[in-house]
Order: C-alpha cells, then sequence, then structure tokens
C-alpha cells in the first residue's frame, strides 16, 4: 500500500478478516453535498454525484467475494441506482439510526461483528462503527468519528474513500495482485 499511510499488523489483521462492507452515503460515498433542483414548490430533483474509482473498488471487492451495502438517513432514487450498479446487497435508506438496519444484515449475512468494515463520516455513524470489526472515517469525517475509527482514508468523501478502504481490505488479505487482473470496466 505505498501511496497510503503504514499498515500496523493489528490493522492488517482486523482488515484481513472482513466478508462485508458497509458504508455511509452522504458523505462517504459522496462528497456530503445534496443537490435539489426545483421542480415545484413541493418537487425538488436530487442529484448525486458518484466517484467511478469509488465504483472500480466496489465492482472489485463483489469480484472479490466481499459481500456490500450501505445504510442511510436520506431516501435517494439515484443512490437505488448506483447501489444497483454497484451490486449491492444490503440498501437501507430512511434510517434515523442505523443500529437496527446494521443489526439486521449481520444476521441476514450470518456474520459476527469482526467481519463486519464500516465506512462513516458524521455522529450517527459512531454506534456502528463502535461494533463494527474494522471501522473506518473518510480523510474528511468528524473529530469524534475520527477518534472512533480504526483507520481514517487519506482520501476524501467522495474522492476515493471507499476504494482505499477495498484496497485496505483487499490488500491485507493477501489478494490484491490477483484482483488487479479481474478488474472490469
Amino acid at each position: 500500500m505505498a501511496s497510503y499511510p503504514k499498515i500496523s499488523p493489528s490493522l492488517r489483521k482486523r482488515a484481513a478478516q472482513i466478508k462485508v462492507l458497509l458504508m455511509d452515503v452522504d458523505g462517504t460515498m459522496t462528497d456530503g453535498g445534496v443537490t435539489l433542483l426545483s421542480q415545484t414548490e413541493e418537487i425538488a430533483l436530487e442529484i448525486k454525484t458518484f466517484d467511478a474509482h469509488d465504483g472500480q473498488g466496489l465492482t472489485l471487492a463483489h469480484t472479490a467475494g466481499l459481500r456490500t451495502g450501505c445504510i442511510t438517513g436520506r431516501q435517494s432514487s439515484a443512490l437505488l441506482r448506483r447501489a444497483h450498479e454497484m451490486n449491492m446487497e444490503f440498501i437501507y435508506m430512511k434510517q434515523p439510526l442505523k443500529m437496527p438496519a446494521y443489526e439486521e444484515i449481520v444476521q441476514k449475512a450470518g456474520v459476527s461483528d469482526s467481519a463486519v468494515a464500516y465506512i462513516g463520516d458524521d455522529l450517527p455513524d459512531i454506534p456502528v462503527m463502535r461494533r463494527a470489526g474494522l471501522a473506518v472515517a473518510v480523510g474528511n469525517a468528524v473529530p469524534e468519528v475520527k477518534d472512533t475509527a480504526h483507520y481514517t482514508t487519506k482520501s476524501l468523501a467522495g474522492h476515493g474513500a471507499i476504494r482505499e478502504t477495498v484496497e485496505l481490505i483487499l490488500k491485507s488479505k493477501g489478494i490484491w495482485k490477483a484482483m488487479i487482473d479481474k478488474a472490469r470496466a
């Protein structure tokens, strides 16, 4: 992981155990901006921007056999489309509290907390991060999230933080180089 910070043996051990990769959306998969395009006084279209490198990371995660998903407080057609494009198995929207969704995912996946990674950026993510085997803060997360995380990405939200996390996991598992040849456009 040449371009990223040195990985400690304990972090490498945590990351190598991951089978399920979960994440927040706004401020994690996206840069946190919520763009609303007014249609009428009551109706607005939501626009989200997703990073192509993060998309490649999620595709590699899926190819490597990781199960992926998101837990978010907002409802979003754009997210639903992107999540389906990325073959996300667990998509939980309109979740004011994230822990019930997390617990349901862990049960459905049949894994322990130590096999789950969670990427977040803000206060609602902290309870899940405290449970996950690998808690990751995006580079521009709030200080409380960074304090909770086992790892903070060099990359910012919506600009490669998901990809960096996937690389951490796959490199820790010792399968990164094999995955490069399996990368798809």
